[in-house]
């Protein structure tokens, strides 16, 4: 499991609360101790071209963004995923814990 999750998001991002939910969800199946998350706020379009951000929220393991491709781009802007029930504004509970296994060996 990842050592460090991070958010990042924009000034009053409607779907951080969504996230952090599906987070406490998704940790909430694991028995081992939570790993640190961090809160970060992305204040400027400049800080997210600096930062490698892809849009609001946005969830890093372990400083990686599991959810964005290598040809996406940077943005100040409101983020959308396809789950599995259709488009939301974060990843459904089942994407966070495979992004948050990826690479564990059982």
């Amino acid at each position: 499991m990842a050592d460090t999750i991070t958010i990042l998001h924009t000034p009053g991002c409607p779907n951080v609360a969504l996230l952090r939910q599906r987070l406490a969800d998704a940790l909430a199946r694991f028995p081992v101790p939570a790993p640190r998350v961090v809160i970060e706020e992305i204040a400027s379009p400049d800080e997210a071209g600096r930062r490698g951000f892809h849009g609001s929220p946005a969830l890093l393991v372990d400083g990686m963004d599991p959810f964005a491709g290598a040809e996406t781009p940077p943005a100040f802007a409101c983020r959308t995923y396809r789950t599995e029930t259709g488009v939301e504004g974060a990843p459904s509970v089942d994407q966070i814990v495979t992004a948050l296994t990826a690479g564990v060996e059982t």
